[in-house]
């Protein structure tokens, strides 16, 4: 087979079609084909001469998936107290879920098999090969017929833009969430929805430049995952797919971001809420909105800056007694103000009134030494180029 070893410009302008086309997979909030997902894994456990595991969950959930995936291995070495010693640790609008969808599809699929049978198979620990197996035997292919620059040009080019939309601000922010609330077992994790940079990059070598090999049978397993669920969790008994969300949320920058409920949501009712990308208590933006004190004495840093957000910038100065520092006589170019913030110092503030009447306030560099000069830098001009007059 010819090595690939550069890439044409017409190929190269088919960059932004490959990101588009895994980014709205990797976002994509349809309901997830538990068959298609299922046939793909069930081809894993057969490329790594696996048997097929004893059961397999669907679930509507990464939450539901990881939970359901470890109580399953439990379920099966026919430990029934662990229901009363999990339950109590977990959240409870999703744990009756978990607890009867995983109950009822272990009993049905294992059945009458004799439990010391099982008991010493599910001993082992997870399968990690399952997935490394997949991916190296496709990895080391590519390396040795596509030439280390085309590599490098795809990767920066279509996998990381991928990888950052989805995984990175949302695929993290789940995976932290449900290690939060079930460290045990979080490690078995692997491919789905949230690995499509992975795919873009090789479904654009594939495609766009041509690629030929055996080897894409192969990849084609992690392909379908992606295609077809939200993520997959991997024991050698066991084998839990999760559904894709409801919906998910996100602002200009991409990052998950809801003023008003659930960033993100699966359709057991497990939910993430974020302002902005950073991580909040879901009341902030559902029942009580924090109060000046309180959001000015969070002690999560990141946390405090969005719930100052949430709060308004122009309460917060009324509670901390802000000194002006020059008045404008136009309010719609404001007033310089400067207060003490908590572990950051004097910080300034512009107060200014909008078109519309209404009163806020943003922050503003230290050094700014007048409202005129605050405003114009909010326009990303000096005070010289600004001309309020002329705004529209």
């Amino acid at each position: 087979m010819k090595k690939i070893t550069d890439i044409t410009e017409a190929q190269k302008a088919r960059f932004p079609e490959f990101v588009k086309k895994w980014i709205d997979i990797g976002l994509s909030t349809e309901p997830a084909d538990f068959d298609a997902a299922t046939e793909a894994s069930l081809k894993a456990y057969a490329l790594c001469n696996l048997n097929k595991p004893m059961v397999i969950l669907r679930m509507s959930s990464p939450y539901g998936a990881t939970l359901g995936g470890a109580l399953a291995i439990e379920l099966l070495k026919n430990l029934p107290e662990v229901w009363s010693q999990v339950g109590s640790q977990v959240e409870s609008q999703v744990w009756s879920q978990v607890r009867s969808q995983v109950r009822s599809q272990v009993w049905s699929q294992v059945g009458s098999q004799v439990r010391s049978q099982v008991e010493s198979q599910v001993r082992s620990q997870v399968e990690s090969q399952v997935w490394s197996q997949v991916r190296s035997q496709v990895w080391s292919q590519v390396r040795s017929q596509v030439r280390s620059q085309v590599r490098s040009q795809v990767r920066s080019q279509v996998e990381s833009q991928v990888w950052s939309q989805v995984r990175s601000q949302v695929g993290s922010q789940v995976w932290s969430q449900v290690r939060s609330q079930v460290e045990s077992g979080i490690n078995n994790y692997r491919g789905g929805a949230f690995w499509s940079g992975w795919c873009a990059y090789i479904d654009f070598i594939r495609d766009a430049l041509s690629w030929e090999d055996e080897t894409l049978e192969k990849f084609a397993i992690d392909e379908a995952l992606t295609k077809s669920c939200g993520w997959v969790w991997w024991h050698e008994n066991v084998l839990a797919i999760s559904d894709r969300p409801i919906h998910i949320k996100r602002d200009a920058e991409g990052r998950l971001h809801s003023e008003n409920g659930s960033s993100i949501e699966y359709r057991d009712g497990w939910s993430l809420y974020h302002w902005h990308g950073v991580a909040i208590p879901s009341e902030w933006v559902t029942d009580k909105k924090p109060s000046a004190k309180e959001a000015l004495t969070w002690e999560n840093i990141e946390q405090r800056r969005a719930a100052c957000e949430i709060v308004g910038w122009a309460n917060i100065l009324s509670e901390l007694n802000a000194r002006v520092i020059d008045a404008d006589g136009d309010e719609e170019i404001g007033t310089l103000l400067e207060c003490e913030i908590p572990d950051s110092g004097k910080e300034k503030f512009l107060q200014v009134r909008c078109g519309t009447g209404r009163v806020f306030a943003l922050p503003v560099p230290r050094e700014m030494k007048t409202a005129l000069e605050a405003n114009s830098w909010t326009y990303g001009l000096d005070m010289y180029q600004y001309k309020p007059e002329v705004r529209t």
